[in-house]
């Protein structure tokens, strides 16, 4: 059962190091240890909560369960004119989660409808003492009573003649079942659902959350670094591969985790921190899942060799398809979104087309697995990362292809005897980002020939065989990595100098990523199988 727990996290700030927003120079500004004056990034007031809606549902809460207010403060800083000046009302405090069996009094984003197929066990008894007294009695001299229920809602009873007994319609011996289980629909959330079964459809409300309004219409200047944890996200019961946020702005509240436990799901880490649903399509561990384009489809793969494009919506998979190895990554191209490509356990990646549910392209190599894909030139050209290496030299590590030709256009890329787990595109630079088994973020040029810069190099956290993400933040100035001991840097792009550290998990984080529209905000991790938002 997936629950929520939203608190300040006091050994956030274990390491003190220069800390704060960025200049347009890429200096770091030291804003870690300066006194501020009342009201410049936090405002006093408070926010009334309802009676009943205080205590946490089957999700967790928020809310403080010892009073009845709560803190506003300002997500992010806005005295350089990057973002409205909004105030924010976020949890402060942890509270005690209490798991009552009411339904929650609060309207979610989305709703939730459990399969018909399903039956509680109550109804299951119900059915089985129904039988046996009807055995009880003489099978030849008998008179047994059915009630039917009709269109109406009425009751009809009907005695048999001639010892006969009357047959009832499946579908009328199943709704008093049905009537019982739609009592007890929201108790808890569905622990999974066999795989293959169409998840229950999911309504997207047509209002934008509060939190993301006011900056749907500024431009992305800069980012300030968070320090404390809005929400705790648990539900998975295996390790976290991968978060990401949708890429629709008016849509982002919604994060998408994908784990190991066969499962990913869908929540609203803005708002509520509310798991809003899981979806259990795949029979072994999920290494991959992404967004669509259009924030309303999730692509899915995993180590069952199976494909999955579920619409959010409807409930359906729009597109199945089955590869002929476990996979690892998956990604959308960027300007036809009917095509993916598909890369795991083997010597070939596959480009997929959706319209078509065939492979549409491949690309060999000499290579025994690739671990990430990166494109570039709006689609043109791609980057794979790959486990080859040698004692000496890792000269296929990273090779450039030719989307539409599928031919090499360089492996002499990295020469370093390191693999490199995971790639990230830098927004606005004409470079991009390699995470490398040496502990160390190396930096290239996305043009030809892709050399590698010699004078920035990102140290100070570990990879130690872990698939640890890295990404950049939406105006580029910092970059951020997860770290097997499970800690979360943050580097100055310019300066390649450590901006901040965050103790976020207890064991390795493996995946990082900033929203992209509310600054500060950021999404994390864990090999533990915990997801934390922090802003």
């Amino acid at each position: 059962m997936a629950s929520l727990v939203a608190y300040d996290d006091s050994d956030s700030e274990a390491e003190t190091e220069p800390a704060g927003s960025l200049n347009a120079m890429g200096q770091v500004k030291d804003t870690s240890g300066t006194a501020r004056p009342p009201g410049q990034d936090f405002a006093s007031g408070t926010l009334d909560v309802p009676k009943g809606g205080a205590q946490p549902t089957k999700h967790g809460s928020c809310g403080d369960p010892g009073g009845h207010h709560l803190p506003l403060a300002w997500l992010g800083r806005s005295d350089r004119g990057s973002c409205p000046s909004q105030r924010l009302q976020w949890p402060g405090k942890e509270p005690q989660v209490t798991f009552p069996t009411n339904e929650p009094s609060h309207s979610s984003l989305w709703t939730s409808h459990v399969p018909a197929s399903h039956m509680p066990l109550a109804a299951a008894r119900f059915k089985q003492v129904k039988l046996f007294r009807d055995f009880s009695k003489s099978s030849f001299h008998a008179q047994s009573e059915s009630e039917t229920v009709g269109k109406n809602g009425s009751s009809l009873q009907k005695k048999c003649e001639d010892d006969v007994v009357p047959y009832i319609p499946k579908r009328l011996r199943q709704l008093p079942a049905l009537r019982m289980e739609t009592g007890k629909a929201n108790e808890a959330e569905p622990q999974g659902r066999p795989a293959g079964r169409a998840p229950a459809p999911l309504c997207v409300a047509p209002r934008v959350s509060e939190f993301i309004q006011p900056y749907l219409n500024s431009h992305y200047k800069e980012t300030t670094v968070p320090r404390k944890v809005l929400f705790y996200l648990r539900g998975h019961r295996g390790p976290v591969n991968s978060v990401q946020w949708c890429p629709v702005p008016s849509q982002s509240h919604m994060l998408l985790s994908t784990s190991m436990d066969k499962t990913f799901k869908v929540w609203n880490a803005v708002d509520s921190g509310y798991c809003l649903q899981t979806y259990s399509l795949h029979t072994e561990a999920v290494r991959a899942a992404r967004w669509s384009p259009c924030g309303r489809r999730i692509l899915s793969g995993g180590f069952d060799f199976a494909l999955h494009l579920t619409d959010l919506e409807t409930g359906t998979q729009l597109f199945s398809g089955r590869s002929d190895f476990r996979i690892t990554t998956l990604k959308f191209h960027p300007k036809d979104h009917n095509i993916f490509l598909c890369g795991g356990f083997s010597s070939e990646m596959k480009a997929w087309d959706i319209r078509t549910s065939k492979v549409m392209r491949s690309y060999k190599a000499t290579i025994q697995q690739t671990l990430d894909i990166l494109f570039l030139r709006e689609g043109s050209e791609f980057l794979s990362s790959t486990d080859a290496s040698t004692r000496d030299s890792a000269d296929r590590t990273i090779i450039a292809w030719d989307f539409r030709a599928s031919a090499k256009i360089s492996n002499q890329i990295f020469h370093e005897r390191f693999t490199c787990p995971s790639l990230a595109l830098h927004p606005r630079e004409p470079v991009f980002l390699a995470q490398t088994n040496g502990n160390y973020l190396a930096l290239f040029s996305t043009v030809w020939p892709y050399r590698m810069s010699r004078r920035r190099r990102y140290e100070g956290h570990k990879v130690e065989g872990y698939s640890v993400g890295c990404e950049c933040s939406p105006g580029g100035d910092l970059l951020v990595t997860g770290s097997a001991d499970g800690r979360v840097l943050m580097y100055s792009f310019r300066t390649a100098s450590r901006a901040c550290t965050l103790q976020g998990h207890t064991q390795a984080c493996v995946g990082t990523t900033y929203h992209p529209v509310l600054p500060s905000v950021l999404a994390t991790c864990s090999w533990g199988g915990d997801v934390k938002i922090w802003h």
